[in-house]
């Protein structure tokens, strides 16, 4: 074998390093014409920094040779050595060390400084360099073309636009009954930017996917009693908080809101993340905008839970309980979100509460809360009734999947006799269940509705 076989070996010990994450450089080590030892580059799986290559096969040959002194073998990298490599190669007393690419900011065998021309030291290892040079850098160049577009995607996913606000991360510490890890998105068309957050708990893979839509002034916080239960069933859940909510960003004006772009990103981001074998969970305006989803792509659905909430079609007049929830909106923009809760949900602690109010702390971040009260569509010819019309249809005489329906009795905007009416707008919805303490936050009773939901959608006798 020549030095081109050789080096063909060390190029297959990069292949492995680039498929491990870590920067491609592969060397081997060879003792009369014998292979001794192969490595490759494992700084970040070792969590070692002197783990390059070099020094891995050095570690293995003088194992195997049972001396550290190699003053009679060669050594082949894919990539010009560093200082640290170079001293260690002398120090082994190598007769001979081949390379491939050149490394023009670190390399210590002529690119940057040739540690084996010293004449004051006293050990000369020979070098020679650029064998197979466009070979090896091949993979070098792959890895950093893919580094350089992840820092890219990370930077434009973080990135915060100036027409918006983001709340900052300790907001969000330590909030109780909340552990999930955050997840992020912003390259939907509709988002233009904006990163929109979500959980995605459970297998990827799972049968079944949970999808829990949160209304106004909440955020994906409001389902944390039910995503445990979801997830001991083995399914999936995803929870997104919308724009302007939770830890999503926040766009600055009012009027960035309106029914057709908040229903735009979240048809962009079911298609996005691929959900099937949807469960559709909404409440509020959760399901204002969520019930006019599943028309768009029916195959993804399996079933319906829902909670206080509307079709909004503007063919009735809003309850005088919405009405009066709007006035108190407009008047007092900066209504304490906390209170609110605490008003309708005396079993919550003082912490829970207080986590409702995190994402906004100050009238910059709350343009959602003001925009959302006067989107509900009032009349036929208003953003959002026609689709939300056409929703109406879908759900009296094409919906195929099971429902299920949670009343908060104690709720004076969406009520018992606007779920009424909306139970007889969905096909086949069987009665629903009325919690007699529960107000227009229903999911803060969402332990024993989860359990109840999967009862009866997948353990009940009559499944379809």
């Amino acid at each position: 074998m020549n030095d081109e076989d050789f080096m063909q070996l060390a190029l297959a010990q990069a292949e492995l390093a680039l498929t491990a994450g870590e920067v491609p450089v592969g060397a081997v080590l060879v003792r009369d014409g014998v292979l001794i030892a192969q490595a490759h580059n494992a700084p970040v799986g070792q969590h070692d920094p002197s783990a390059h290559a070099e020094i891995l096969v050095m570690r293995e040959a003088a194992a195997k040779l049972g001396n550290y002194r190699l003053d009679d073998c060669t050594l082949y990298v894919t990539l010009e050595p560093c200082t640290m490599c170079a001293g260690a190669i002398l120090n082994a007393r190598l007769a001979k060390v081949v390379w491939g690419a050149a490394e023009p900011k670190t390399g210590a065998g002529g690119s940057v400084i040739d540690v084996f021309a010293q004449a004051q030291l006293n050990h000369h290892t020979l070098s020679q360099g650029q064998v197979m040079a466009e070979q090896c850098a091949l993979p070098l160049q792959t890895f950093f073309k893919q580094q350089r577009l992840a820092h890219k995607a990370q930077a434009a996913a973080t990135r915060l636009r100036d027409d918006a606000v983001r709340t900052p991360d300790l907001a969000f510490n330590n909030l109780p009954g909340y552990p999930w890890q955050a997840n992020y998105i912003s390259d939907l068309p509709a988002l233009n930017g904006l990163r929109m957050h979500y959980l995605d708990e459970g297998p990827a893979d799972a049968q079944v996917t949970w999808l829990c839509l949160h209304g106004n002034p909440a955020w994906s916080y409001l389902y944390r009693h039910m995503i445990p239960v979801f997830l001991a069933a083995g399914h999936r859940v995803v929870a997104p908080d919308m724009p302007g909510f939770g830890k999503s960003d926040k766009p600055k004006k009012d009027s960035a809101h309106t029914f057709d772009w908040h229903r735009a990103v979240l048809l962009e981001f079911i298609e996005a993340l691929d959900l099937r074998h949807i469960q559709l969970v909404v409440q509020d305006w959760g399901g204002i905008l969520g019930l006019t989803l599943p028309m768009a792509q029916p195959w993804r659905y399996q079933s319906l839970l829902v909670m206080n909430t509307m079709l909004a079609t503007g063919e009735q007049p809003l309850s005088e309980g919405f009405l009066g929830w709007r006035q108190m909106c407009a008047d007092k923009p900066m209504f304490d979100v906390a209170k609110l809760f605490a008003r309708g949900n005396p079993q919550m602690s003082a912490d829970e509460c207080a986590a409702y109010n995190a994402p906004f702390p100050d009238a910059g971040h709350r343009a959602a809360l003001r925009a959302f009260p006067p989107m509900v569509p009032s009349g036929v010819e208003s953003p959002g009734a026609a689709v939300s019309r056409q929703a109406a249809d879908f759900w009296a005489n094409h919906w195929q999947g099971r429902s299920l329906m949670f009343i908060g009795k104690q709720d004076p905007v969406l009520g018992e006799p606007v779920m009424r009416d909306l139970q007889q707008r969905i096909r086949a919805c069987p009665e629903p269940v009325v919690l007699p303490q529960a107000g227009h936050f229903v999911q803060e009773h969402g332990h024993e509705i989860a359990l109840q939901a999967l009862q009866h959608f997948f353990h009940s006798g009559d499944q379809q």
